[in-house]
Formats: C-alpha cells, sequence, structure tokens
C-alpha cells in the first residue's frame, strides 16, 4: 500500500495503443471524459512503477471515480511540493554510531594494514556492499516490473517467451531484437519499464 503523499504514475492501453499518461488523476480524468462506457471496459491501466495493472471502477461521475480511487489509495493527488516537503520536514541528522563488530585476528590485522585504519576500511567496504545491492535490487525490480507488463498484454505476442528469456539472462540487444516488431507502444511502453533491467555492461 503506498502512503497518502506517493503520486502514481501511470499509463493507459485501449487495445494495442496508449490513449494516456501522467498521474493517475490526469490519466483518469482524461479517459473518463474522452472515452465512452464499452471503451472504458476494456481499458488497461498499468502502474509506471511496477507494471501491474491498476483496476479502476469507473461507474458513475468522474469526481465519484476519483473519490473512490482516493478511498482506495490514499490522497494521490496532493501535489509534488508537497511531497517534498513532507520528505523533507524532520530529516535526521548525518552522525556516526558507535558499534561492536567481532572479527578474527587475521581480519583485525588486514583492516588495520588499509590505508585510513580499520573503521574507514569498514565504511568503505559497507558502502560498496550497499551499492552492489542497490543495483541488483534495481535490475530485480525493473525485470519485475518488465515481466507483469509483458505477460499482461503482450503474453500472446510472437517471441514472448523468447524475449522473456533474454530479460532475465540479461541480454539487452537480443530482447531488443525479439520485441522489434511489437505494436510501438507496447514495444516502446516495455523499454521504458525495462530502463534498469539490464547489468551496466549491457547498456
Amino acid at each position: 500500500m503506498r502512503n497518502d503523499q506517493t503520486r502514481f504514475y501511470c499509463t493507459a492501453f485501449l487495445g494495442v495503443g496508449v490513449v494516456a499518461s501522467g498521474s493517475l488523476h490526469h490519466v483518469v480524468s482524461t479517459v473518463k471524459d474522452a472515452l465512452n462506457d464499452r471503451d472504458l471496459t476494456q481499458l488497461f491501466i498499468f502502474d509506471d512503477s511496477t507494471g501491474m495493472q491498476i483496476d479502476v471502477d469507473f461507474r458513475g461521475k468522474t469526481d465519484d471515480v476519483l473519490k473512490r480511487l482516493g478511498e482506495q489509495f490514499g490522497d494521490f493527488t496532493s501535489t509534488e511540493a508537497n511531497h517534498q516537503s513532507t520528505r523533507r520536514a524532520g530529516r535526521p541528522k548525518l552522525g556516526v554510531v558507535s558499534g561492536e563488530v567481532t572479527l578474527l585476528p587475521r581480519h583485525w590485522e588486514w583492516l588495520k594494514s588499509q590505508p585510513g585504519g580499520a573503521s574507514v576500511t569498514l565504511r568503505k567496504l559497507v558502502d560498496e556492499a550497499r551499492r552492489a545491492g542497490g543495483e541488483q535490487s534495481k535490475i530485480r525490480e525493473s525485470q519485475e516490473a518488465t515481466y507483469h507488463f509483458m505477460t499482461a498484454m503482450a503474453g500472446n505476442f510472437h517471441q514472448y517467451e523468447e524475449a522473456l528469456r533474454e530479460l532475465y539472462a540479461g541480454d539487452l540487444d537480443r530482447f531488443y531484437h525479439f520485441i522489434d516488431d511489437w505494436a510501438p507502444d507496447i514495444r516502446n511502453y516495455i523499454k521504458r519499464l525495462a530502463t534498469n533491467a539490464f547489468p551496466e555492461g549491457n547498456l
């Protein structure tokens, strides 16, 4: 569940074409005003961060639809400025926190021999591990978002399975090759979701 201050960014598809993109408030208002009831029943809206479908009840007037979404997801209509100011409020001060580390003698000897000593070296090692873990997490999240959307909108497309295999294999060129002749809006949105799905060496 997203918090009240988070704005949803999403993309709406009718068939294989994009009909609206932007904040959830913008997309819902746009398609509600532009499409008839029949088209709305065939509309698919996807979360730009997860690639997952967002279910929207379009019954009633636009205000009714937005009210239900507000009750479901929280106040997604809040402004980005308010979001940023909320995040800035109460920001903790940076500082050094002491703690106990248990290592074998050979580990201590190696740490003490490094430039800056044990504390500096440990902090560098932790930062490097965090960056490596963060990179893997970013790749995994992008792969999963791409997978969710591909399964929903391109599961019957030619070479879907081959493309999915290359997505998880981390081969950008072959992945692009297999989706190259797909419907343009579908293909471009997949590329957008897959922006962080491949290791840096393959970009």
